[in-house]
């Protein structure tokens, strides 16, 4: 006995093909985002600096609420491109590890009530 096919069952049955490659396709690039990890943040070259900025980062995006995270990270976005800035002129930079230890010391006493720790 042979099986013969009609034409819409060949049509619905080429529609799920494609629908189920396509599939595969938005799964193995999400799976590729998500294995390179988010985009690394621009260094300052001062390692305290740089330091402080990884902590408040994790701790942003792992501790504060939701609805907080998009001001804290805007502030973050701006801390990192001043301190970049500042990095480039050797006067400043001289004394940017003590500016960063201080900011580390104010911002994580401010942070402590959301469970993060420097």
């Amino acid at each position: 006995m042979r099986y013969t096919m009609t034409k819409a069952a060949i049509e619905s049955h080429s529609s799920m093909r494609r629908a189920l490659l396509l599939v595969h396709l938005t799964a193995a690039a999400l799976f590729a985002i998500a294995a390179t990890g988010p985009a690394r943040a621009q260094s300052t070259g001062i390692a305290a600096c740089d330091e402080f900025l990884q902590k408040y980062d994790t701790c942003v995006t792992s501790k504060l609420p939701e609805a907080q995270r998009a001001t804290y990270k805007a502030q973050l976005d701006q801390t990192r491109k001043m301190w970049v800035d500042m990095a480039k002129n050797p006067s400043a930079k001289s004394t940017m590890e003590g500016t960063c230890k201080q900011t580390m010391d104010a911002i994580k006493t401010s942070l402590q009530s959301f469970g993060c720790s420097f």
